[in-house]
């Protein structure tokens, strides 16, 4: 009985402690700032159709600073890897190395997917996710809405709950979203250290976000 006990109070000891760094990594968010003594290392979520076609829009506003530049697509999209290397093609200047690198992970939820099956697909993708972003330690991962962006979030957010490195959450939510957030905003929402909206209507219901205009 007492070593139950025992194990009991570890458990809690422990959950008590993960959720004291996770308050501190969230509230750190907006007083850190990378880059001040160089460049950022960028991990950039881009999604398939119009989920890539915004996010690069964004990309083109980011100045040289942003690099090296880490584009993260999921295994099934056929067209976002072509974009992004016109895109960083046209930006590259013939004297520097390529400054990017494209990597694939499973896709945690596909159009019409049933919940039950999603949180599967979600579980495989944070499985390839956590090696991911611990390899490449990013200082800021950007994403605006696809759902592959959620595990490699929580993997950033890890890193700063164990000690590791703060990463920067950053989400743009989709200019078609007027109203209300995507399934994907309203869980990075709580999450996120900057959260952009490009409505004024949705920065009116959710005072944490930051409302900059149509920005793509």
């Amino acid at each position: 009985m007492a070593v139950l006990v025992g194990a009991a109070l570890v458990v809690l000891l422990t959950c008590l402690l993960f959720l004291i760094r996770l308050y501190i990594v969230l509230k750190s968010g907006p007083n850190y700032k990378p880059g001040t003594k160089g460049s950022v290392a960028v991990l950039i979520v881009a999604g398939s159709g119009g989920h890539t076609s915004e996010i690069l829009r964004v990309m083109e506003c980011l100045s040289a600073a942003y690099t090296p530049r880490h584009y993260v697509i999921a295994d099934t999209d056929r067209m976002s890897e072509e974009k992004i290397c016109t895109l960083e093609n046209f930006n590259q200047h013939s004297d520097r190395d390529p400054q990017f690198t494209i990597c694939r992970i499973p896709r945690s939820r596909e159009v019409h997917q049933s919940w039950s099956s999603s949180v599967i697909s979600t579980l495989n993708a944070l499985w390839y996710s956590l090696p991911l972003v611990f390899r490449l330690r990013p200082d800021m991962v950007l994403c605006n809405g696809p759902g592959t962006c959620v595990p490699l979030c929580v993997a950033g957010l890890l890193l700063g709950i164990l000690g590791m490195k703060k990463v920067l959450i950053v989400y743009v939510e989709s200019i078609c979203r007027v109203q209300t957030l995507s399934l994907t905003g309203k869980i990075l929402y709580p999450m996120s250290d900057y959260f952009f909206v490009q409505w004024a209507s949705l920065r009116d219901k959710y005072p944490k976000s930051i409302f900059l205009g149509r920005i793509v």
